[in-house]
């Protein structure tokens, strides 16, 4: 037993993760480095950057990078410059993701549209782009998109970010077609309702509202996304975790809870 689990070790392992700062980002940060994990931190929030880094750096070796996902350029220009130890990246931890408003389609805001899909989908594409080509080369790497419960089915008001999260999970599907050759891992992690920054980003600092998402039920903690995540990276080299949904006990779906 012990000798099977070293073998499906992801200690010294390279991972890079988008959206580090805090949530489900920061949380498997925090556990791949026990872990033994090597990370390329990535984020907007210099300051929260440096924080974690400086952290961290006591249980694992350390790097960060600071762009916006939705800036192509920054993208390719940040993850080029790599210090020489931490290009050959062997998991990607696609996370950085975001929701804006809560309107129906006639009342939307399409800066909260446009901010919305740049993040989710093309931030995606692009932090992806600018890491397959090393995976392709070494034949082996693993990429792991969080989708969401979004992005399996539409809920009121959800429009947008439903339809974003639903091209996360179309993408995840090519991605793992196309790289299929290269013996590139591809999955899915989507979560439920995640007691995070989440809601107070889409109800633009609006705490009220923000906690009024979570009243009546236990959701779900980005520690609970970050053990899913360290689960997935940790099986044999011949297991995928294709598509992975975790929920609250309380959420049966987007509409069905299970409230006090």
């Amino acid at each position: 037993m012990e000798q099977e689990q070293n073998k499906n070790s992801a200690k010294n392992r390279i991972a890079l993760i988008t959206g580090a700062t805090s949530g489900i980002g920061k949380a498997t940060a925090i556990l791949f480095a026990i872990e033994g994990i090597h990370l390329v931190l990535c984020g907007r929030r210099q300051d929260r950057l440096d924080a974690l880094q400086k952290e961290l750096a006591k249980q694992t070796k350390v790097t960060s990078l600071t762009f916006d996902v939705r800036d192509k350029d920054a993208v390719f220009e940040a993850i080029d410059s790599l210090p020489s130890e931490f290009t050959n990246i062997d998991i990607l931890i696609n996370n950085a993701g975001n929701a804006h408003g809560l309107d129906p389609i006639e009342e939307g805001n399409t800066d909260d549209w446009d901010a919305m899909l740049d993040i989710n989908v093309k931030g995606l594409l692009y932090v992806s782009k600018a890491v397959i080509p090393g995976m392709i080369e070494r034949k082996s790497g693993h990429i792991i998109n969080i989708g969401s419960t979004a992005g399996k089915e539409v809920y009121p008001k959800g429009n947008v970010y439903c339809a974003s999260k639903h091209a996360v999970d179309a993408l995840t599907t090519g991605m793992r077609m196309d790289l299929n050759p290269y013996k590139i891992k591809v999955g899915a992690v989507n979560p439920g309702a995640v007691e995070t920054e989440f809601s107070n980003v889409r109800f633009k600092g609006d705490s009220e509202k923000a906690d009024a998402v979570y009243n009546g039920f236990q959701p779900l903690v980005a520690e609970d996304i970050a053990e899913a995540l360290y689960f997935v990276v940790t099986r044999p080299p011949h297991v995928n975790i294709a598509d992975l949904t975790i929920t609250p006990t309380a959420q049966a779906s987007a509409t069905v809870w299970n409230k006090d």
